[in-house]
């Protein structure tokens, strides 16, 4: 895949790189070559001019690195040992991240398992420019898009009545194609928002197919691989699926990504996750029932809002009056923030999931 944004140019395979060397490109300044084994184009990169260029975790002789360094070019080398590419250029893919079974042998855990290892200076390195390549492709595919946000427990089990419901907001939300919806990009109600944003093109009689199919594992407890491989085989029976977003964290790399976030940004940094996160949802968020995350939520998307003008509020509906009253008493202090401010009519506390979507336009 290759994209422009401006001058700059991506370059993130070797077919790519081999066709533009073929049209007679003479000149690579302002190319971002992500993950290339250059070994065998030594003779193509000595005939172009490389000054401006970024090599980004590419592999290169170290005649050749020595090289188009001297011709102006920066190198960025891959840290040996590491399980992320960190100057990969796209979003993640479910099947990316789940590439291998058993659970503890596939990517997702791989690199949880070493992001828990003792830090050094390398590894925090790598880190950082692996959130920012994220940042970067998430960039590119925010472009043209409008997202809605899906807050909610992490807790909640597939065969609940309150999955369901999470899982028909996500339906309802996606349905016609104008908005994309957002979540957390883990279990509970993350899950099922991605899971009917998926099902959006499909009627409810293949949403309750899918949850029945769901509720026979309810939950990535004590066996991820098991509560992975029946989401898979649901993508398998229910293929060409909406397309959605998950933003999760190896922070809490022991909450597994779900399966049905067709697109996936997984950071390192949870305060980098959860700003971006609320970031997105230009067009809302919607805060089914939750506890200490999904609360920190809310009141960090209302400081956004109590400071904003009012042409950049963004709709905040609370789903259920019984636990955001006297569960969770959130309402009371949130509306208390709203009041008289630009947000105040961008505040809303609804009982169904059928309101809250209605609410989101």
């Amino acid at each position: 895949m290759q994209k422009r944004r401006g001058r700059v140019i991506e370059v993130d395979t070797l077919e790519e790189f081999d066709r533009r060397i073929a049209r007679g490109v003479t000149s690579l300044t302002g190319w971002h070559l992500h993950s290339l084994d250059l070994t065998g184009r030594i003779e193509e990169l000595g005939g172009v001019r490389v000054a401006g260029a970024l090599f980004l975790g590419c592999e290169l002789t170290a005649a050749t690195a020595d090289d188009v360094r001297t011709r102006g070019a920066i190198v960025f080398p891959t840290v040996p040992d590491v399980p992320v590419d960190s100057y990969r250029s796209g979003l993640y893919s479910p099947t990316e991240l789940f590439d291998t079974t058993p659970y503890e042998s596939c990517l997702d855990a791989r690199v949880y398992a070493w992001s828990k290892l003792p830090p050094d200076s390398d590894s925090a390195l790598v880190r950082s420019l692996h959130d920012h390549a994220v940042d970067e492709a998430l960039a590119t595919f925010r472009k043209g898009r409008r997202f809605v946000g899906v807050m909610g427990g992490h807790a909640l089990q597939r065969g609940e009545s309150a999955y369901a419901e999470a899982a028909r907001l996500g339906q309802l939300l996606a349905r016609g194609g104008e908005l994309t919806v957002a979540t957390g990009g883990g279990p509970g109600a993350m899950e099922a928002a991605n899971l009917g944003a998926w099902l959006a093109p499909r009627g409810q009689e293949d949403l309750q197919s899918a949850l029945a199919r769901l509720a026979e594992t309810p939950s990535f407890r004590p066996d991820i691989g098991a509560w992975a491989k029946v989401a898979f085989e649901v993508l398998a029976a229910f293929p060409d699926g909406g397309e959605s977003l998950g933003i999760p964290t190896w922070h809490y790399g022991h909450e597994p990504p779900n399966a049905f976030a067709s697109s996936i940004a997984k950071y390192f940094r949870n305060a980098t996750r959860e700003a971006i996160l609320l970031e997105v949802c230009d067009a809302g968020i919607v805060f089914l029932p939750g506890a200490g995350g999904t609360v920190q939520e809310i009141f960090q998307d209302a400081c956004e809002n109590y400071y904003a003008d009012e042409s950049s509020v963004a709709p905040m509906v609370l789903v259920g009056v019984e636990h955001w009253t006297r569960t969770v008493p959130a309402w009371p202090l949130l509306t208390s923030l709203a009041a008289g401010r630009a947000m105040e009519s961008s505040v809303h506390l609804v009982d169904t999931v059928e309101e809250a979507a209605g609410l989101i336009g």
